[in-house]
């Protein structure tokens, strides 16, 4: 247990959250009723295994999983917390309990203040009634008079951008129409407590930028802020604290940059040979494999400020193909685009090529991971993101601006020279 200070708005006790795989009870009478009655004496269910971990790629004997274990932590007004971790790690559990959708099994959870929640799109909407009355309806739920909500009413509808189908049932919203409303609703409306869990993932690039804005403006105002998303830049940006999820338990807390990084690392193998993922339609030209090296030639996956370095990317085709272009892109595991090397143009039998890319010594500091984007005649046929991972570590003069050149050589299967290219 965590002691909280004056100013804590949300005090989480050891929470836990078990669910059963499959159907719901034991299978019998008889055990439902041994598992109640040791509930009612506060004992532990028999039936429950305790210890079997929430992962998703080993099979456990036990029919119960924690999807979250032992959480403790304490979040203060005004903060805006980042929630990271893997698919299945149990971040919308947490929130989901946060929220008061479902309880913990274990544990206990304080808050103070009004809550809103955008967990899923269109939650908290009434599919038959219109935009302006589901604004009304999130606003009576809220605890706010019509009063209230009447003075907010211009600047949510402005906010969300759609106030041509303002009178329309929601039921006829595309996703993202529910989600600007959603968002629209729940930022002005004036909880103390804001939960959002990836819908603005649906939203296009502008109307993301301007959530980000607004939750930082509603943070200044003094309200806190729960933030999940697999935008990683977007969680840097708005994010001065974060926890990190693995398995259903809180592996790490600190300030957000640190829990980036931790992150990533845990994210990305960092391997100088990365095996790429197979065609998924029959596409006939593939990537095979990524390469690091160090400019003697050697595997490696750090590499110095200013030093040299390449990388070599293998890939294959099953057809002659006309116009072929081969490109990298290096990516900051923050999301952060660094630049993008392309190939010339060339026809191309079947077979197996790679091609060196020459990295020069002016990358800053930072880890990266890698694009790989083959074509045809300009027609993209094989695109894969989230390749490999390599780090550059600083030197004692600092880091310097994000900058690079290179060059690269296309070679065929028996290595001899078919294009050289700057």
């Amino acid at each position: 247990m965590i002691t909280p200070d004056i100013d804590t708005v949300i005090q989480i006790d050891a929470i836990s959250k078990l669910y059963k795989l499959g159907t719901v009870g034991t299978g019998s009478v008889k055990d439902d009723i041994k598992g109640w009655w040791a509930k009612f004496r506060k004992q532990e269910d028999p039936f429950q295994k305790i210890g079997e971990k929430n992962i998703q790629t080993i099979s456990g004997e036990s029919k119960y999983i924690w999807a979250l274990k032992d959480i403790n932590l304490n979040i203060k007004e005004g903060e805006i917390l980042g929630i990271i971790g893997k698919n299945g790690a149990g971040k919308s559990t947490l929130l989901k309990i946060l929220s008061r959708i479902t309880s913990p099994t274990k544990g206990s959870v304080k808050i103070r203040g009004r809550t809103a929640s955008l967990l899923e799109v269109g939650t908290g909407f009434h599919p038959e009634l219109t935009g302006r009355e589901n604004i009304f309806l999130n606003g009576a739920i809220l605890g706010m008079t019509k009063t209230e909500i009447d003075n907010k009413l211009d600047q949510i509808v402005d906010f969300s951008g759609i106030e041509r189908f303002i009178n329309t049932p929601v039921k006829k919203y595309s996703s993202g129409m529910y989600v600007r409303l959603a968002f629209a609703v729940a930022a002005h409306l004036e909880p103390e407590i804001l939960i959002v869990d990836e819908v603005l993932a649906v939203g296009d690039q502008s109307f993301q930028d301007k959530c980000l804005g607004k939750m930082q403006s509603v943070s200044k105002s003094g309200r806190t802020i729960l933030f999940v998303s697999h935008n990683l830049h977007a969680v840097r940006k708005l994010c001065q604290r974060g926890i990190l999820l693995e398995n259903g338990m809180m592996i790490m807390e600190g300030d957000i940059d640190q829990v980036l990084t931790s992150y990533t690392q845990k994210k990305h193998k960092q391997v100088p040979k990365v095996d790429l993922p197979p065609a998924e339609n029959s596409e006939p030209i593939f990537g095979k494999r990524l390469q690091f090296f160090n400019k003697m030639g050697e595997f490696q996956t750090t590499f110095l400020l200013r030093e040299e370095w390449k990388v070599r990317l293998e890939f294959e085709l099953i057809e002659r193909l006309p116009h072929v272009i081969a490109a990298i892109g290096l990516v900051t595991t923050t999301d952060i685009s660094i630049i993008t090397y392309w190939s010339e143009p060339e026809d191309l039998e079947s077979g197996i090529y790679y091609i060196d890319y020459e990295i020069n010594k002016q990358l800053s500091a930072c880890q990266l991971n890698f694009i790989v984007g083959l074509s045809s005649r300009e027609v993209p046929l094989y695109y894969k993101e989230n390749l490999g991972y390599v780090t550059i570590s600083e030197m004692a003069d600092g880091p310097q601006p994000y900058q690079a050149s290179g060059s690269g050589i296309l070679l065929s299967e028996d290595r001899s020279i078919i294009k050289r290219f700057n």
